[in-house]
């Protein structure tokens, strides 16, 4: 008699579906349906041990042939269960495996606050998507400069996705957040947190600088920083940063509405609205931060992380409904 050969094991072992998620609702419907036999959950316990062919299950569930092949094809349609035709001593038999070890149904979005009914996502400020900077410019975390020190190069080094603070004189970085955004149901506002300043020599506390914000490429509008800050310590700037560098900055807020833009809670935009950002037409949400060449001030900035400046945080992303 010949031994049957090992059965390859396909599909996700581990099943992880998502209520909010619509592409999951018909797979969580079969899974429903799969599980809702007590035959079909007998089978799913003996293919959990070892592979069995379906005159195996019927004979050792005293069903027929025809009600067992019925029951894989639930099964495997559920993507419990899967198939391998095998040889056998008369022709081919298919040969059955559990393929699940876990199954887990989310109820909760997991960017979803329940009880304010936003969706808060926080973005490391070394995640740029893209990036087109002029010197003065460089990146550093809390063990000092990155990479080359004044160089666009140094954008691209692996380490940028550990910088606590990225600064450059002119050009733009774009950051692009995962959409979770409900299809259904259009977000009254969407607005993105960030501590930021203009970027001088040294620091100079009087060096304005235009800084544009734009939203899947809609302009909100222009901030005008003040001025590179850093005559007294950051809250959250380590000791190791020199004292003569620019230290913290001001946290700003950038919002779209359904009335137009806003910058700290004041209409500056009335003209793009939420509605004009196209939410749901892609999986991510761009986020542009720019210094313009044709700019009234071009006095650079700088965009603080988590571990510098004054607030805990990168780039807060953050949705309501």
């Amino acid at each position: 008699m010949k031994s049957k050969k090992p059965i390859k094991i396909i599909g996700e072992r581990d099943i992880s579906l998502n209520l909010g998620n619509k592409t999951h609702h018909e797979h969580i419907v079969n899974i429903g349906k799969a599980l809702s036999s007590p035959v079909r959950l007998q089978i799913l316990n003996l293919l959990k041990i070892k592979a069995l062919s379906i005159q195996e299950i019927a004979e050792m569930l005293d069903i027929p042939i025809s009600s067992t092949a019925h029951h894989i094809s639930c099964l495997e349609e559920a993507k419990l269960v899967v198939t391998e035709s095998q040889p056998g001593l008369r022709g081919s038999m298919r040969v059955c495996i559990c393929s699940m070890q876990s199954i887990h149904i989310d109820g909760a979005e997991p960017n979803l606050d329940p009880y304010k009914n936003n969706i808060i996502i926080h973005m490391p400020i070394g995640n740029y998507y893209s990036c087109d900077v002029e010197p003065t410019c460089g990146l550093a975390n809390e063990n000092g400069i990155l990479d080359t020190y004044d160089s666009p190069k140094s954008f691209y080094s692996p380490l940028r996705t550990t910088a606590q603070l990225i600064w450059f004189h002119k050009g733009r970085i774009e950051y692009r957040f995962p959409n979770h955004c409900d299809h259904d149901i259009m977000p009254k506002e969407i607005s993105f947190s960030m501590e930021i300043c203009s970027e001088a020599p040294g620091y100079m506390e009087d060096w304005p600088s235009d800084i544009t914000i734009s939203v899947n490429d809609k302009e909100l509008g222009t901030y005008r920083s003040p001025g590179d800050f850093g005559s007294r310590p950051g809250l959250l700037t380590p000791p190791t940063w020199g004292s003569n560098r620019t230290q913290y900055g001001i946290l700003k807020t950038f919002s779209f509405k359904e009335n137009g833009g806003y910058i700290d809670g004041t209409l500056v935009n009335p003209q793009i609205t939420i509605n004009d950002l196209h939410l749901k037409d892609s999986p991510y949400i761009s986020l542009g931060i720019e210094i313009k060449d044709d700019a009234e001030y071009i006095g650079g900035i700088n965009i603080f992380g988590e571990k510098f400046g004054d607030y805990p945080q990168g780039i807060v992303m953050k949705i309501i409904y």
